[in-house]
């Protein structure tokens, strides 16, 4: 019998994918624990919608992604913060503090942990940051702490 899980069932798949299973197994555990649901026309043709939407907000996605890449790339944000003597900062500046500054400059809404530092910012300087988009496509901007 042709099912569509409804959740991950172990050794046999994940949620969403149709899977061929012996008739008993679906119709004594599957089908009455909710796990699964036959696959008749219609569950077939929701089935293909669900595939065709998710595909499409993938591919959306990346070209988001991409263009939000050609905006940040190379680009300067300028973040302002309190020192001390020797131009050591008072506490550090975060991912959120970046993630505002970005928005603030390109208009770019990045999450904050989607931002990777090499080291962290406790002084006044230049420092490269890697904002990762999407899978396989990151930025690489400047960012200037000072005064």
């Amino acid at each position: 019998m042709k099912v569509i899980l409804t959740a991950d069932v172990k050794n046999i798949g994940k949620k969403g994918e149709l899977h061929q299973v012996s008739d008993g197994y679906a119709r004594n555990f599957l089908l009455p624990k909710g796990l699964a649901i036959e696959a008749g026309a219609q569950a077939m043709t929701e089935l293909k919608n669900r595939e065709d939407s998710d595909a499409f907000k993938k591919k959306k996605a990346k070209e988001d992604a991409e263009t939000n890449k050609a905006k940040l790339d190379g680009k300067t944000v300028r973040i302002s913060a309190k020192a001390g003597s020797a131009g050591r900062l008072f506490g550090s500046v975060t991912t959120g503090e970046i993630a505002t500054a970005i928005k603030n400059a390109t208009g770019c809404d990045v999450d904050k942990r989607k931002i990777s530092l090499n080291s962290d910012i406790k002084n006044y300087g230049t420092y490269t940051v890697e904002v990762k988009l999407h899978q396989g496509i990151s930025a690489q901007l400047t960012v200037e702490v000072g005064e």
